[in-house]
């Protein structure tokens, strides 16, 4: 699959499509994004997240690229390595106005692998933009469910545990790929009742998880990237379920629309601030 992948990359760098490619790459086992220009980079260190002791490392490539389009001086177009996550990131950034002109991003899509898919809970495990590995079929089992499962009283009593642990690292929205506002909620605290930057438990969550409503992706980023091991996407993903049985909106989905929450207008010159 890798092989496939240079191939159709070094063609796009080659027919001057693309003035780089952000993709990954392993550094002496160390596999961090990167930005390839040059054809001879993809064959020495080019990297699909492979790593043997940590398994597969992702990245939020799409809050790479549009940090990348936001400041390179030109209008340069960038090739992209994309997961079925990374789409429905870019997706949703596009229905938020953050992309500027979306046609400076061309994805190259790779398909998930059946266990990486099953360790997230993937629902697309492989993009529309599709260019290499084998299509797997979306996965159902629901972390969700577990905890509905429980009484309201158990239900309290789990998630005040487990804010309990938080140790207020803003490890969850740093890695988001749609938390884009210029200013952050979670550090003002003209906009916490409280005042208290950062905002006790259970408040820090509770502010995080209404603001990501109508635009987590559920790439369960944030809980990987969590040191106190919180299961963050379940939380995200019941507010996602909400707006989905609520507003039928689904976020991350291929096509037009926008989320019913952002009441900002769809102004393409629109930056979000204090959303």
């Amino acid at each position: 699959m890798i092989e496939q992948v240079k191939e159709h990359v070094k063609g796009l760098l080659a027919s001057g499509k693309i003035a780089g490619f952000l993709g990954l790459r392993n550094d002496a086992g160390v596999v961090t994004p990167f930005l390839f220009k040059q054809e001879e980079q993809l064959d020495s260190s080019f990297s699909l997240g492979e790593t043997e002791s940590q398994g597969t490392m992702r990245y939020p490539m799409a809050k790479l690229a549009l940090h990348l389009i936001q400041n390179c001086d030109d209008d340069s177009t960038y090739g992209v390595l994309v997961r079925g996550c990374d789409e429905r990131a870019l997706n949703e950034l596009k229905r938020w106005n953050q992309l500027g002109n979306p046609d400076r991003i061309v994805q190259v899509g790779v398909a998930c692998t059946l266990g990486l898919a099953e360790e997230h809970e993937c629902r697309k495990p492989f993009p529309d933009e599709f260019v290499a590995g084998e299509k797997v079929d979306p996965q159902t089992n629901n972390s969700v469910q577990q905890v509905l499962a429980k009484d309201l009283d158990s239900r309290l009593a789990f998630w005040s545990a487990e804010f309990d642990r938080c140790i207020k690292c803003y490890g969850c929205r740093n890695i988001c790929p749609v938390c884009f506002c210029n200013v952050c909620t979670l550090e003002e605290d003209a906009l916490i009742k409280t005042g208290n930057i950062p905002p006790e438990n259970p408040m820090f969550h509770l502010t995080r998880a209404v603001h990501m409503a109508g635009r987590c992706i559920d790439c369960n980023l944030c809980t990987e990237a969590c040191p106190a091991e919180i299961p963050l996407r379940t939380l995200y993903k019941r507010v996602a379920e909400i707006i989905a049985d609520e507003f039928s909106y689904v976020t991350g989905a291929t096509g037009e629309g926008k989320s019913p929450l952002n009441i900002l207008g769809s102004d393409p010159g629109h930056t979000a601030a204090n959303d």
